[in-house]
């Protein structure tokens, strides 16, 4: 042992310590690249935008008012692109107006996933103050505005203060007599929601707001996302306890987006089940299909189409599904989900709709000629 040169050992050694330190970065880099491989793997391709989609986007802008507008395309549950336009930020918080249909749809039938309410069962059974003909209403009428209380030309529910309870609005629309039987007539945009959220609220013991964030916007990372009153804007969401349900939301284009991926993979948003399948499915089925349509939006009527539970078929099957489904709001925002090419996605705005719906549908078409020519495999 006396004959090792002191000099010359200690070089070895640290040579050895140095290849275990590599030995282990190493070890652990493979790790972690095996830990990322499938997000790399389902990650969205780098798709850029059709130009003749940009072209009308911008068209929108100088023709139609438009200040800023964004777009954003998903398929098979992968972002294709975004598109941003004119004056909007990434961040954009906008009133969705009708839009919100959908995803007040959506926190009801989390209610009827769990059993404690059915979409068949006459309210008056849960809501002693509707008696009579509107005792029998059902959960279905009033998610698909058939419940005979009149149409959005009443205002009915958007006049309501927003800081009393939604049992009081249930309460003060029980008083207002039925202007149809329920389930004989569609009327568009009726106070039914309203009511459908007392249900909601009584049923599951917690605020409509509450029930919202921990069942649909904490598990989509909806971050930016609250329910208010479009007449009433200053009232902080602290204090809205009656919040208008069919058209009272405020998000972001990205928070929408994530709600519409939920709705495509059938309920299922990061291995996390939102609604169940069979929920998801009645969304997506037509309600209205032997009813007269007493009162539609504008354009609503003449394009015939079809109302689900929250959302408007324009494209219906024989047996009565939903193919192609929307839930287009006043102030411009558009979200839409088409199954038979599992293609879906939003324009987010604010331009008042009529103005801007024939150049939506426009981009629309320029989106699906696109993805059909040039499809990304599932």
């Amino acid at each position: 042992m006396t004959d090792i040169d002191p000099p010359r050992y200690k070089p070895r050694k640290a040579t050895a310590l140095l290849w275990n330190i590599l030995l282990i970065v190493m070890t652990v880099g493979c790790l972690v690249a095996a830990a990322l491989f499938p997000l790399i793997a389902h990650a969205a391709p780098a798709t850029q935008p059709p130009p003749a989609l940009i072209e009308q986007l911008d068209k929108m802008i100088k023709n139609d008012g438009v200040p800023g507008i964004t777009a954003i395309v998903f398929q098979h549950g992968q972002m294709l692109y975004r598109v941003d336009r004119g004056v909007i930020a990434p961040d954009a918080q906008l009133p969705v107006a009708s839009a919100s249909k959908w995803l007040a749809a959506a926190l009801v039938m989390t209610v009827v996933d769990e059993g404690t309410l059915s979409l068949d069962a006459p309210i008056g059974k849960r809501l002693p103050e509707f008696t009579g003909a509107a005792g029998d209403i059902t959960l279905r009428q009033l998610l698909s505005f058939t419940s005979g209380q009149g149409s959005l030309k009443g205002l009915v529910d958007v006049r309501q203060d927003p800081r009393m309870s939604l049992a009081d609005s249930a309460r003060k629309i029980a008083r207002l007599p039925l202007q149809d039987p329920p389930g004989t007539v569609f009327k568009y945009g009726s106070p039914a929601l309203q009511i459908a959220g007392a249900l909601v609220e009584q049923a599951a013991g917690k605020s409509w707001a509450q029930l919202f964030d921990e069942r649909i916007a904490h598990p989509l990372g909806m971050t930016h996302t609250h329910w208010g009153n479009p007449l009433w804007p200053d009232v902080p969401p602290s204090e809205i306890h009656n919040p208008n349900l069919q058209g009272g939301v405020t998000t972001t284009a990205a928070g929408y987006g994530k709600f519409l991926t939920m709705l495509a993979a059938h309920g299922i948003y990061a291995g996390q089940r939102i609604l169940s399948a069979q929920s998801v499915e009645m969304m997506e089925t037509t309600q209205t299909r032997d009813l007269p349509m007493g009162f539609a939006p504008p354009g609503g009527a003449e394009a015939k189409l079809q109302y689900a539970l929250g959302n408007w078929c324009e494209v219906v099957e024989a047996n009565g599904s939903c193919t192609v489904a929307s839930s287009p709001g006043a102030l411009g925002t558009y979200p839409w989900l088409d199954r038979r090419n599992d293609l879906y996605g939003i324009f987010f705005m604010r331009r008042r709709l009529p103005l801007v719906e024939k150049d939506v549908q426009e981009a629309r078409r320029i989106i699906e000629r696109n993805a059909a020519a040039d499809p990304i495999l599932p």
